[in-house]
C-alpha cells in the first residue's frame, strides 16, 4: 500500500464523502487535515550528511589507492550533500532515526497549531473535531473542542481512533475511510443531528 493514495483527488472524494456521512449523523463538526510530514526534522538531514561526509573521508585516507588531497574537502562536501538530500527526499530513514517519542510530538504539535489555524474552535457549540494525518510519521492525532468528552464516548471513540492510527501506520486508505466512518454512530448517540443543525466548517479535507 503506497502514501501518495492518501494524496490522489480520489482520496480527497472518499474523505470528503465520510466527513459528511459522520455529520449526517451528529451535530459535531468534523475536519480532516493530510499532512506529509508534521515536521522537516532538519537535524537528521544534517545527521545524515554528517554520517555520508565522514564515511567519504574514512574512504578516502585508508581505501589502497592514491587520492589528491587538494580535492578531499570537495569530495567530502559532495558526500555530505548527497547524504543530506537523501534524508530530505526519502521519509524511510527519518522514521527509523527519530525517536518515537519526538514523531508523537511533532504531530501533536502540528494537530494543535492546525485546529486554531483552521478556526475548529470557533463552533457555536464548541463541538469541532480535528483528524490530522500526518503521512512521514504515519501517526494520526485527534484534536476535540471543549465541547465534546471523548471519554463519555466509551469504547467507540477509542476503538475507531485506535483503528484511524492502525490503518495510516499501515498506509492504507480503504481502512482509514471505514474508521473515520465508524465516528459518525460514536458521535451521533452522544451528539445527535438537530434539525436546524448549520455546517459551520468545511468539508473538503486540508491535504497539503
Amino acid at each position: 500500500m503506497s502514501e501518495r493514495q492518501f494524496f490522489e483527488t480520489k482520496a480527497r472524494t472518499q474523505v470528503r464523502d465520510a466527513i459528511l456521512a459522520v455529520e449526517a449523523q451528529t451535530s459535531a463538526e468534523l475536519v480532516v487535515a493530510v499532512r506529509r510530514q508534521a515536521s522537516a526534522y532538519p537535524h537528521v538531514d544534517v545527521a545524515a550528511g554528517s554520517l555520508a561526509g565522514f564515511a567519504a573521508l574514512l574512504l578516502l585516507l585508508f581505501l589502497p589507492w592514491d587520492f589528491a588531497v587538494r580535492w578531499m574537502p570537495a569530495e567530502v562536501l559532495v558526500a555530505f550533500l548527497v547524504g543530506f538530500a537523501i534524508s530530505s527526499g526519502f521519509w524511510a530513514p527519518k522514521r527509523w532515526l527519530v525517536r518515537n517519542k519526538s514523531l508523537h510530538e511533532a504531530t501533536w504539535r502540528a494537530a494543535c497549531t492546525t485546529f486554531h489555524e483552521k478556526g475548529i474552535s470557533r463552533t457555536s457549540g464548541r463541538s469541532g473535531v480535528l483528524v490530522l494525518v500526518s503521512m512521514l510519521e504515519r501517526r494520526v492525532q485527534v484534536v476535540a473542542d471543549i465541547g465534546i468528552d471523548t471519554e463519555a464516548l466509551g469504547p467507540g471513540w477509542k476503538g475507531a481512533v485506535d483503528k484511524m492510527s492502525a490503518a495510516v501506520r499501515r498506509a492504507d486508505l480503504e481502512g482509514f475511510i471505514g474508521a473515520l466512518a465508524a465516528l459518525g454512530p460514536v458521535l451521533g448517540a452522544a451528539m445527535p443531528r438537530a434539525e436546524d443543525d448549520v455546517n459551520e466548517l468545511p468539508d473538503e479535507p486540508d491535504v497539503s
